[in-house]
């Protein structure tokens, strides 16, 4: 009876030590579930030549060799207003580099159906000078600049400055007829214009051209010095409706896109040469010295709010029709 009892309580110790064993390892050593494995999306991305498309050329090799979390295809555009509007508009391109007006006139034309992910190009505009009397903005008093966007960004942006300065009814300016940056560039090369206002890289183009001509202002600091405010000409923006189906993807592409900006302000030899493979800018030799003049950027959240709206305000009004006829409402701006 006794040996009995005895094996009873050893099975009983053991079942109740099996039993905490069992409870330690609920509680405690119970692994995670796996994360589910992220799936690549398809996303159709427009992108510019010139400055605005130099950030996205590190992207774009990586997509070409099979490195990216997403499956990006590329279009390179020259006209934003002809080529990636009814792109975007259409819903064939999910994501688009465009000027920053522009990004507002799309949320108009499309009752808010686009958002600004992040700015990529802070102000790529220049005041050259065939000589050496141009050192301020006042110096400008009594001179005749000319320069090409009239109707756009580049027009409202001198006038401002022209007005900040005091300057609005003292210097004379003249808009190449054809609105041709490569025109105007051409001129001052061969010495027709001595002052001239030129975004990169013909800036840099007609720099390599006249070693008579230097660049006299830098648009970009004298708009900080006026304002406290970075100049904006460039954005990343994407269609509201694919932001909210694919907010995932939307956070790997501006991931990916961020290291991509990163890679072309840091590494300019490399991303010169991948600009001229992927006919961002035409020539490697041109892209290398035009990328440190182009400040480019990527700048998200508040900061990105703060900034775009502020300039959009000077385009709203200088001509409402320039932005789309309204600022845009704050659903305009991706915070996520």
């Amino acid at each position: 009876m006794k040996k009995a009892i005895s094996i009873f309580l050893v099975i009983v110790m053991m079942l109740a030590l099996a039993s905490c064993g069992k409870t330690a390892t609920t509680d405690n050593d119970t692994p995670n579930p796996a994360p589910e494995e992220y799936k690549a999306v398809d996303i159709n991305v427009a992108t510019l030549a010139g400055p605005t498309g130099i950030g996205m050329v590190k992207l774009m090799d990586k997509q070409k060799n099979g490195q990216t979390a997403n499956n990006y295809n590329f279009t390179l555009c020259s006209d934003p207003a002809t080529e990636v509007v009814p792109g975007v508009v259409s819903g064939n391109f999910q994501i688009a580099s465009v000027p920053v007006n522009l990004a507002s006139a799309l949320y108009n034309k499309t009752n808010g159906g686009v958002q600004v992910l992040a700015v990529n190009t802070a102000g790529v505009l220049y005041i050259l000078e065939n000589g050496n009397e141009i050192n301020s903005f006042a110096d400008l008093a009594g001179k005749t600049v000319y320069a090409t966007g009239q109707g756009s960004t580049p027009e409202y942006i001198l006038n401002y400055l022209l007005e900040k300065n005091g300057l609005t009814d003292k210097v004379t300016v003249e808009y190449e007829s054809s609105q041709s940056h490569d025109e105007l560039a051409a001129k001052a090369a061969s010495g027709k214009v001595s002052i001239a206002m030129l975004p990169e890289p013909k800036v840099t183009a007609t720099l390599m051209q006249n070693s008579d001509m230097r660049i006299a202002l830098d648009l970009t600091k004298e708009f900080e010095s006026a304002t406290n405010l970075t100049l904006i000409q460039g954005c990343v923006i994407a269609r509201k409706d694919f932001c909210e189906k694919n907010p995932e993807a939307v956070k790997k592409f501006l991931e990916e896109y961020k290291e991509s900006i990163d890679f072309a302000v840091n590494n300019v030899d490399d991303t010169a040469a991948l600009c001229e493979e992927f006919s961002i800018i035409p020539k490697a030799a041109i892209a290398k010295k035009a990328i440190p003049n182009c400040n480019i950027v990527f700048i998200t959240g508040e900061e990105m709010k703060k900034s775009v709206s502020a300039n959009l305000q000077i385009f709203f009004d200088a001509d409402p029709t320039s932005i789309g006829g309204k600022m845009p409402a704050d659903d305009f701006y991706y915070a996520k």
